[in-house]
């Protein structure tokens, strides 16, 4: 008696736990396909000119002013191929005066502060970008080294002290076929969505499970 209810609070514990692992893809798999209409959505935009009260994700937007290369930053990242290196992402000062941050694009390890990827002229430029909301990191992500200037994360907090500036909760991914150094993110819809199989394995096992059981009492 004894082992049947053990057996039976088994079954119960590991049926509610993987339902609950494909509920929660079911959530991903809505949270991805609004991200992929976002996507899909920002790359037929036309640009709008930048400003702070623009706060639609992936939305494609141009501004003019001056990069603070003093200032910039290098986010760890990995290219296309899986290498390692740095996102170069660099402080921009609009014509009316609002602070934004430029993902400019990747570069080797190597790279990081060399004078040869940052533009000659102090003039003022005028960019086109996608405009993407900053994420909170997961708890996995270790602490920026704002000393060393090596971030694995955009944290604002850590960009008010290493810059003295107050930025936004938006990065715009600059949108430059001609450049090659630093190298433009480039963004597509092409993203994994493997959410609605995982979901299916989840609840395909809790079924499974329940079928046994039953299977085991009628033997009994």
């Amino acid at each position: 008696m004894k082992r049947a209810l053990l057996f039976q609070l088994f079954v119960i514990l590991f049926v509610t736990i993987f339902c609950a692992l494909g509920t929660w893809q079911l959530y991903r798999l809505q949270w991805k396909l609004e991200l992929i209409s976002e996507i899909t959505f920002g790359l037929d935009s036309k640009p709008v000119e930048y400003s702070d009260s623009v706060k639609k994700n992936y939305q494609r937007v141009s501004a003019k002013g001056k990069f603070n290369f003093d200032d910039q930053i290098y986010l760890y990242s990995l290219n296309n191929s899986g290498k390692p290196g740095y996102d170069v992402i660099t402080p921009f000062r609009t014509d009316k005066n609002q602070n934004v941050l430029i993902n400019r694009g990747w570069i080797k390890k190597e790279l990081k502060g060399s004078p040869s990827i940052n533009f000659k002229e102090e003039t003022d430029n005028e960019i086109v970008g996608l405009l993407r909301e900053i994420y909170k990191p997961s708890m996995f992500k270790p602490d920026n080294d704002i000393q060393n200037n090596i971030w694995f994360s955009i944290n604002l907090e850590d960009l008010k002290e290493a810059t003295g500036e107050q930025f936004n909760e938006f990065v715009i991914f600059l949108e430059d076929n001609q450049v090659r150094s630093p190298q433009p993110k480039k963004i597509s819809v092409d993203v994994p969505n493997n959410h609605l199989k995982y979901a299916i394995t989840w609840y395909a096992i809790s079924i499974s499970i329940i079928f046994y059981y039953l299977y085991f009492r009628r033997k009994k």
